[in-house]
């Protein structure tokens, strides 16, 4: 396992994204909704920084089954109302964009006034839509990532650094 980002450098761009969403939303009332379960650490740290008004809804995407990539499910039933609200969206990692763009659908036919996206990683190279998340706080590389929410197998979520799986660590037997 390879640290990409320190538990410092992660927070620093968690306070620079906060930065930039409270700027450009002036304090109004913004409704932030997490994909779970990657973003739960990003979700914590993000609104601790928002001093506005917020809700917080969550959702959950799934489209991999074990180590196979499936179809994308989208659960919302945890979501709050969000007609005529101003929305943010966030997720973990942004890597194809199948699973913001599906997210993007299922509210916009909750009529939402606004919705913005923010992202703790983009990978570069790897996008199959025509979306680009309004924050990043960071671009990558095509590799495996672990930890701050990411996980493998159920696996690291709970580092608080982002690391890169090498390819021998993603044929071996899952920890715990």
């Amino acid at each position: 396992m390879r640290i990409l980002l320190t538990a410092e450098q992660i927070q620093s761009a968690v306070e620079r994204l906060a930065d930039e969403i409270r700027q450009r939303e002036q304090g109004r009332p913004l409704t932030v909704i997490a994909v779970m379960t990657g973003s739960i650490v990003f979700l914590a740290d993000l609104i601790r920084k928002l001093d506005m008004p917020l809700r917080v809804g969550v959702l959950q995407a799934r489209s991999y089954q074990g180590s196979q990539r499936g179809v994308l499910s989208v659960n919302a039933d945890m979501l709050p109302e969000v007609a005529g609200r101003d929305v943010l969206v966030i997720d973990d990692i942004f890597d194809t964009g199948y699973t913001l763009l599906e997210v993007l659908a299922l509210l916009d036919e909750l009529r939402p006034r606004s919705v913005r996206t923010a992202v703790l990683v983009r990978k570069t190279g790897k996008q199959r839509v025509d979306l680009r998340p309004d924050y990043v706080g960071f671009e990558i590389p095509d590799v495996y990532v672990v930890g701050y929410g990411l996980d493998y197998h159920d696996a690291y979520r709970n580092l608080p650094y982002l690391a890169a799986l090498e390819p021998h660590e993603l044929e071996a037997p899952v920890p715990g």
